[in-house]
């Protein structure tokens, strides 16, 4: 599964440790996250929507079944 959280966070002015905080995790976990060696849980995943402000679908994209979500 693909992502878009890093350009997310980024257009946010947001560092990793930042975004990290606001999901209570550790900045590892959004690295990991972000480089595509972790999916997230279900919960998790909606975290991440609602401290992004955009759903799922516009975060998350499967790269071998739909094209990435415009932003």
């Amino acid at each position: 599964m693909k992502n878009r959280i890093r350009q997310l966070r980024t257009d946010r002015g947001w560092t990793q440790a930042a975004l990290a905080d606001l999901l209570d995790v550790s900045r590892q976990t959004v690295n990991a996250l972000e480089t595509g060696r972790y999916d997230p849980s279900l919960p998790l995943a909606f975290r991440l929507a609602r401290v992004l402000g955009q759903p799922l679908e516009a975060i998350f994209y499967d790269e071998h079944h739909a094209t990435p979500p415009a932003l």
